[in-house]
């Protein structure tokens, strides 16, 4: 029986669209990479897909801002294909590089007078640490009913969410703000290093734009789906597999 179609969108750079369509397939999808030449050269290509993903890594290895030339590239091709493919109520994930390419394209945080940015790491330097994250309550189809909270890596120079503290309010009362990064007993990490890995304000993982399909984070939940990906599996503490997040993507694509 074939899963439901999804797409990972690859660029020059990126090195986790094998592993995310590993966990897209592992959650009941279908799942085929795309690069960005093959979709210049067959826009279609993402017509029959029910989920998108952008993935991460270092597209353009980050020249002129991280995921920019990513975004460019993805707005040149598609044009008012990325509004079609977002009023279809297609599901659409971005994780790290993907996060900061949906940002630049302006899909995320997804209101026009709600600027943001992914800034560089309030620590001055890449950080490559394995972090929890609490799901929050609001809107987002991928993160709703997660149990507990998710373990993950994160790996990036510029991650930490940075917006007005009125942006941020605002998000936080409409729902967008999807998780945060906490402690391991699952507290929030107030402000809190190495819990909180880049200075995010409000402790932001990840934020969906209005609708709740879209979710843009920068940890990489596809590097936690098999217990033994997690460090200390052997020790008996695996906890916060991620698979859950996928499955819920997979769930809504099926059955919007």
């Amino acid at each position: 029986m074939s899963g439901v179609p999804a797409v990972v969108l690859a660029a020059p750079g990126t090195n986790r669209d094998g592993d995310v369509a590993g966990a897209l397939d592992l959650a009941g999808a279908s799942t085929r990479i795309v690069t960005l030449a093959e979709l210049r050269d067959d826009p279609k290509l993402l017509d029959a897909a029910r989920l998108v993903v952008v993935a991460g890594g270092f597209s353009f290895a980050d020249a002129l801002g991280s995921g920019k030339l990513f975004a460019l590239e993805l707005a040149e091709i598609l044009g008012e294909g990325v509004a079609s493919l977002l009023a279809a109520g297609r599901p659409v994930l971005g994780i790290c590089n993907g996060f900061q390419t949906l940002v630049r394209l302006g899909v995320l945080p997804g209101t026009s007078d709600a600027p943001a940015v992914l800034a560089p790491n309030a620590q001055g330097r890449f950080e490559c640490r394995w972090v929890t994250l609490a799901p929050a309550p609001g809107r987002c189809v991928w993160t709703t009913g997660l149990a507990g909270t998710v373990t993950c890596p994160v790996a990036h120079g510029e991650g930490r969410f940075h917006a007005d503290a009125g942006v941020v309010a605002a998000l936080e009362a409409d729902g967008q703000v999807a998780l945060r990064y906490a402690h391991d007993d699952g507290r929030v990490a107030d402000g809190a290093y190495p819990a909180n890995p880049n200075g995010s304000a409000a402790d932001i993982a990840g934020i969906c734009d209005p609708t709740g399909l879209v979710l843009g984070l920068m940890p990489h939940p596809e590097n936690h789906v098999h217990t033994w990906q997690h460090p200390r599996w052997r020790r008996g503490d695996a906890r916060g597999n991620a698979l859950d997040l996928f499955r819920n993507g997979v769930r809504h694509a099926a059955t919007s």
